[in-house]
């Protein structure tokens, strides 16, 4: 999995007052749970754009600039209700030998036979929540729709592998076709596939 830097400082006050004089200042109060006592440190609240403010995921490198540095998944994030400013978020420091649960992003790839005949692809599932150890966290969850008529699914099943598990039930639909309107039947689309593989002389024979 992919990582970013968040560079920040540790927090000597942990007071109301404090936090909200750092809010003040346009930084952020956040905790790093996990390891042998929690570790509070603050950081602009630039430094979190491309860890909150996206659909990919990351682990994090927290640099607390006196030679520290944590690497930690996002656990929480608290908004402001009315602003929908950064309020505070909560890490968890990773242990390479100990497995962690994290939500990723499925990708779709592909084109699929059913949507080209005017069925519609249905995403289920737009994260799937996942445990592995660190080291074999996925970035995303991929499923090839290429194979998919109009009907067809992928299944969690599908998509569990050795290196991590989707803690999802394995008859849970991720990604499916649907039937439209303007659909082709697929009795009619295989029949399609049929005729083609006819050579020319044969279909004329037959008509």
């Amino acid at each position: 999995m992919k990582s970013i830097t968040i560079k920040g400082s540790k927090r000597e006050s942990l007071g109301k007052a404090a936090t909200r004089n750092l809010r003040n200042a346009g930084q952020v109060p956040c905790v790093v749970y996990g390891g042998e006592s929690p570790t509070h440190f603050s950081a602009d609240e630039r430094e979190f754009s491309k860890l909150i403010y996206t659909p990919n995921v990351y682990t994090v490198d927290i640099d607390l600039g006196d030679g520290t540095i944590i690497r930690a998944i996002k656990q929480d994030v608290q908004f402001h209700p009315v602003k929908d400013a950064i309020l505070h978020v909560d890490f968890y420091e990773l242990n390479e030998e100990r497995p962690v649960t994290m939500e990723v992003p499925v990708r779709t790839v592909g084109s699929s036979r059913g949507v080209l005949n005017g069925g519609v692809l249905r995403i289920n599932n737009r994260r799937l929540k996942v445990r592995a150890l660190p080291a074999n966290l996925p970035d995303m969850i991929e499923c090839d729709i290429t194979p998919l008529k109009i009907g067809g699914k992928i299944y969690v099943h599908q998509k569990q592998t050795e290196d991590y598990t989707i803690l999802h039930p394995d008859n849970e639909v991720i990604v499916m076709v649907k039937t439209s309107r303007n659909a082709v039947d697929v009795d009619d689309d295989e029949d399609e596939d049929e005729a083609a593989d006819v050579p020319a002389t044969e279909q004329g024979a037959e008509a």
